[in-house]
């Protein structure tokens, strides 16, 4: 029987390729996740701008707490050793026991209610009836040149002269209230959506024209998404156009509300319920504002 030489076996070569293929990718594997965990670590540079930056949003909360505080110790002050006279100025402690007795009455639930349903009813008509009217102008460009300006003098008129007429027209009542509110924040939130739209980037509309879409396609693909931040930035802004509305109407015509709060203190010389309800006013005006920053952040992070 001949000798036969040692012939090689076929797959070992190619497992030791393989294992050997198989190694090298888990170690560049491995050596890429060390890198990126590396890179995940701030630099002792980086540290110190985070800690910095830290400290400074530490420092601006606390300065605005200590400002307050002062403001009103100094305002206490004042009254107390009549430096100012109390019964025109008030105080924080008159304040403060003018707000326990309506508490305690529950009046400055009803007025709070109603002021604050009035003028989230009005921030909504005017959310929805500007952005359907800023895209309305943006689809007919002859349209928008023949009511630029009679939107920009019904920008410029005075709502608060407008607020009798209102009266006579409407009746006093709580529609005529809501009127003087979105005519307030309406017309200017329709002439900056109008004109966020009409600056969205050329080049990404000209690219969508190229790839055969239509006017559509740019609303739903270019103009919207890019003008998310715009819109909730103008939101921002009518909320308290419509609180300001909202309590021009109420001085006018109205049997609730912190408006008609405000109208029957200073015809009473109960001034002391005046400054109350400007402070419910402010305090309103700013968790407004900062319920539309919390849902700015919410839509922003589901966008993207």
């Amino acid at each position: 029987m001949p000798h036969l030489p040692n012939a090689p076996i076929p797959f070992k070569p190619r497992l030791w390729i393989k294992s050997r293929a198989f190694s090298e990718t888990a170690n560049v594997l491995s050596e890429t996740s060390l890198s990126l965990s590396e890179a995940a670590v701030p630099s002792p540079g980086q540290q110190d701008f985070l800690e910095a930056e830290l400290l400074h949003k530490h420092q601006v909360a606390i300065t605005r707490w200590m400002l307050l505080v002062l403001l009103l110790a100094l305002w206490e002050l004042a009254a107390r050793f009549s430096w100012i006279d109390s019964f025109i100025f008030s105080s924080p402690s008159m304040i403060f026991q003018c707000f326990c007795t309506m508490v305690m009455d529950k009046s400055i639930f009803l007025h709070t209610g109603v002021t604050l349903l009035e003028t989230i009813v009005s921030f909504f008509l005017v959310v929805v009836i500007s952005l359907a009217a800023a895209l309305l102008l943006w689809f007919s460009r002859a349209l928008s040149e023949i009511l630029e300006p009679y939107l920009v003098i019904l920008n410029s008129l005075p709502k608060s002269a407008m607020a009798p007429l209102l009266i006579v027209w409407l009746g006093n009542n709580t529609r005529t209230i809501i009127v003087a509110a979105i005519s307030v924040a309406l017309f200017g939130s329709i002439l900056t959506l109008h004109t966020g739209f009409s600056q969205t980037d050329p080049d990404k509309v000209k690219l969508i024209y190229s790839l055969g879409g239509t006017k559509w396609d740019v609303l739903s693909k270019v103009l919207l998404p890019s003008s998310v931040p715009m819109i909730i930035s103008n939101m921002k802004v009518n909320i308290g156009l419509c609180l300001v509305g909202v309590i021009i109407g109420e001085f006018l015509s109205s049997k609730a509300g912190l408006g008609y709060l405000i109208t029957y203190g200073s015809q009473t010389f109960a001034m002391t319920m005046v400054v109350t309800s400007i402070v419910v006013l402010c305090i309103m005006s700013a968790l407004l504002y900062q319920l539309i920053t919390l849902a700015e952040g919410r839509l922003t992070k589901n966008w993207k």
